[in-house]
This record gives C-alpha cells, sequence and structure tokens, in this order.
C-alpha cells in the first residue's frame, strides 16, 4: 500500500444528487419536486407551524397562565449561608458585603431566608425577609433591617 493508490472504503462516499441538470441525471424535468403546486414552485415556504390547513397545535391547545407584571424577583440567602460567613468574623451583613462575597449581583433584591442555622450575632440589612428567618436572627440577638 502506497500514499497513490489510497482510495476510501468501498460505499463510505456517495456522488452529490445534482437536481435539476437534464434528463440524464435522473433528477431533470420535475428536479425531484413533484407535479404542480406551492411546494413546486421556486420561492415555495411555509410559516412554522403550518400543518397544511389543519388546525394547528399552537391554536387546538387552551390558552393558560399569565406574567405578573408587579413581581418582584428576589435573590434568596439562607442563614446558613449566613453562619458560614459569620464563621469567617463577619457580624455586618448589608448588599456590599452579599456582593462582595459573590451572593448577589448589584442589582439584586436580597431575601434572607430561613432554611439553616444561625448560631452568631450578626445584623443583617436585607430588601425582605421570611418570617423564620427574622425569628432566628432575633433569637441570636442580632437584628434584621429592612433596606430600601
Amino acid at each position: 500500500m502506497e500514499l497513490h493508490n489510497l482510495k476510501p472504503a468501498k460505499g463510505s462516499t456517495k456522488k452529490d444528487k445534482r437536481i435539476g441538470r437534464g434528463a440524464g441525471s435522473g433528477h431533470g424535468g420535475t428536479s425531484t419536486r413533484g407535479h404542480k403546486g406551492a411546494q413546486s414552485r421556486s420561492g415555495a415556504n411555509t410559516k412554522p407551524g403550518f400543518e397544511g390547513g389543519q388546525m394547528p397545535l399552537q391554536r387546538r391547545l387552551p390558552k393558560f397562565g399569565f406574567k405578573n407584571i408587579n413581581r418582584v424577583e428576589f435573590n434568596g440567602i439562607n442563614l446558613d449561608t449566613l453562619q458560614k460567613l459569620a464563621d469567617k468574623n463577619i457580624t455586618e451583613f448589608n448588599h456590599e458585603v452579599f456582593v462582595q462575597n459573590g451572593l448577589a449581583s448589584k442589582r439584586d433584591k436580597v431575601k434572607i431566608l430561613g432554611r439553616g442555622e444561625l448560631k452568631s450575632k450578626v445584623s443583617v440589612t436585607a430588601h425582605a425577609f421570611s418570617a423564620t428567618a427574622k425569628d432566628a436572627i432575633e433569637k441570636s440577638g442580632g437584628t434584621a433591617a429592612i433596606a430600601q
């Protein structure tokens, strides 16, 4: 075997189908498009979701739900996360501290949630608190203030 007599394995390559290049190609005449009709013409295309005149799926299914334009999206931070930071000698929690530690981005609204245990006395300033989180912070001797 030498470089000049290498060739692909039998059946691994196929010739391109040359459409519309005369009767001898086997794909002349109608050029594999069938006879007449919209899809046989040049420039033919159907809209996305068109099902040949059948009632399309998006119209067969019922409408449901809505988007509440007044929804306020909070970034939740749990008590166990606050405890991990408190173990690193952080006792004052505000938005800047959350951003510096990668728990929130600059424009996020922060809500403190009640998962986990808080043993340290900390003061927390956030946009919102769950009832259990607020109780846990106050039980540990800390303060929970709502930021504006």
